[in-house]
């Protein structure tokens, strides 16, 4: 789906820098959209909740540990901080939100939207001054190879990869509704773990992809960014569509877990313009993950 509609802008001329911010970051994002909307309208709205608060868990405690044990991440953006604060900010807006007759409703979900739009608004400026030669360098040989093919022929690509999410998402929240019966534990517990893991597949694939081509500080972008995304976009889109009951599990410890979680980031980050996340920080990350794993079930 990312492959083709970025053929698609390409073919429209929309800059790479637009696409990456824009796109792709949606792209790798989609698979929890689908989910969660997909979730609420099946009655599960633990499971739209738990999608998005066990992804953010998992890929900062799991994915970037993972990451971090392979390669160690050097810190070489300067606006790190920044996208830290930001992804904080959602977090805490969240978790205010919910307590809001533990609810999402429609308001708060514009609300979600417009932060996100205001987000990616000061990405593009913020990334204007740079450089997208190596980002087109990295596009060529995709792009000789389906600049080939006829722009009817990609839209349909576009348009199966997106019918193929819609269907595989809606099996993904009935297998996970099934296990959550056969082993009698709650959705929450199953979207937490195995629909959070699932749909953080593109995020540790990207990361990983980058840790062994020596793009390390990438890592943290792409985990940052995906957790942006999660909050602002995807529980804002799930939020505006229908309200969202929150159950108070979420409150008394998940949300916690993925503040903190968050937090014990921006202490491994220091000093954010030459901090490294050494592979013993990676190996606390994946050990906090596992205590939490521990207590959710």
């Amino acid at each position: 789906m990312i492959q083709s509609s970025v053929m698609i802008a390409r073919r429209f001329n929309i800059s790479d820098m637009v696409i990456g911010i824009t796109i792709v970051a949606l792209g790798t994002s989609a698979p929890e959209l689908f989910v969660s909307l997909k979730a609420i309208f099946a009655g599960s709205a633990d499971i739209s909740i738990s999608n998005v608060v066990g992804s953010n868990i998992a890929n900062i405690a799991l994915v970037l540990g993972l990451v971090a044990i392979i390669f160690p991440i050097k810190v070489k953006k300067k606006g790190v901080w920044i996208d830290w604060a930001v992804m904080m900010v959602a977090s805490l807006l969240l978790y205010l939100f919910s307590w809001n007759n533990n609810e999402l409703n429609i308001w708060e979900g514009i609300t979600f939207l417009i932060l996100l739009v205001a987000y990616m608004l000061w990405l593009i400026y913020d990334t204007r001054s740079n450089s997208d030669v190596e980002s087109k360098k990295d596009a060529t040989s995709d792009e000789a190879t389906l600049k080939q093919m006829p722009l009817i022929l990609i839209t349909g690509i576009f348009v199966a990869s997106v019918v193929g999410l819609y269907y595989g998402s809606g099996w993904l929240v009935d297998g996970a509704r099934n296990i959550a019966v056969s082993f009698d534990i709650s959705e929450r517990v199953v979207g937490i773990t195995v629909i959070a893991f699932g749909t953080s597949v593109p995020e540790l694939v990207t990361s990983l992809i980058a840790a062994f081509k020596k793009n390390t500080d990438i890592s943290i972008g792409n985990i940052i960014g995906s957790n942006i995304f999660n909050i602002f976009a995807i529980l804002g889109v799930t939020a505006s569509v229908k309200k969202l009951n929150i159950n108070v599990a979420f409150l008394d410890k998940d949300y916690l877990w993925m503040i903190a979680i968050a937090f014990l980031l921006f202490l491994f980050l220091l000093p954010l313009r030459k901090g490294v996340i050494s592979r013993w920080k990676g190996v606390m990350f994946v050990v906090v993950y596992v205590v939490y794993i521990y207590f959710l079930f």
